[in-house]
C-alpha cells in the first residue's frame, strides 16, 4: 500500500471512530433527555411507582435500572468513575422523588459523554472489560446495545406513562 492510500485509509478509519462515538454521544443525550421529559410528564407522581396487572416495572424503577446500568457499565468500566451498582435496589427501591430521579438523569448524561469522550478506538475493537452475557462481545458492540437497551426501556416509560398516568 502506498503512503497516501495508507494516510488515506487511516484518515477513514479514525473519521469512523470518532464519528461511532460522536454519534453514541448524540443518542444516549438524545434518549436520556427523553428520559427525563417522560418522568417530568407524569401529571401525578405516585403514578411513577405504579404497577398493574402485567406491568410488573415501574417507570420509577425502569429510570434507576436505566441511571444504574449506564453508571455502571459506561461510567465505572469505561470511564472508571468507582460507581458500585446495586441492581436489586433499581427494582425494589421506591418513592424516590421526582426530582431526585432527574438529578440522577442529568449525573447519568455527564457521566456518559465524559467516558465516552476517553475512549480510544483501541478500546472499541477490544473485547469489553467484562463478560455481561455468555460469551465477550467488542466494546463497540456492548456501547451499542447499552443505546438500544435504553431505547427499548425508554418506550416502555412512555408507554406506562400514557397507560396509567391518566
Amino acid at each position: 500500500m502506498a503512503n497516501s492510500e495508507c494516510l488515506t485509509f487511516l484518515n477513514v478509519h479514525l473519521k469512523n471512530k470518532y464519528m461511532l462515538i460522536q454519534t453514541l454521544q448524540q443518542l444516549f443525550k438524545r434518549d436520556l433527555e427523553k428520559l427525563k421529559s417522560e418522568i417530568e410528564a407524569y401529571k401525578d407522581e405516585t403514578y411513577l411507582w405504579a404497577i398493574d396487572k402485567s406491568v410488573s416495572n415501574s417507570a420509577g424503577n425502569l429510570c434507576l435500572h436505566l441511571i444504574g446500568n449506564l453508571n455502571h457499565f459506561i461510567g465505572a468500566e469505561l470511564g472508571k468513575t468507582g460507581y458500585v451498582r446495586n441492581r436489586p435496589l433499581e427494582f425494589s427501591d421506591k418513592d424516590v422523588p421526582r426530582e431526585i430521579l432527574i438529578q440522577k438523569i442529568n449525573d447519568t448524561i455527564t457521566v456518559v459523554a465524559t467516558s465516552l469522550s476517553k475512549i480510544t478506538d483501541d478500546q472499541l475493537q477490544q473485547d469489553y472489560p467484562i463478560i455481561v452475557f455468555t460469551e465477550k462481545m467488542s466494546t463497540e458492540y456492548f456501547l451499542i446495545h447499552l443505546a438500544t437497551h435504553l431505547a427499548y426501556h425508554l418506550g416502555q416509560i412512555n408507554y406506562h406513562r400514557r397507560l396509567l398516568d391518566f
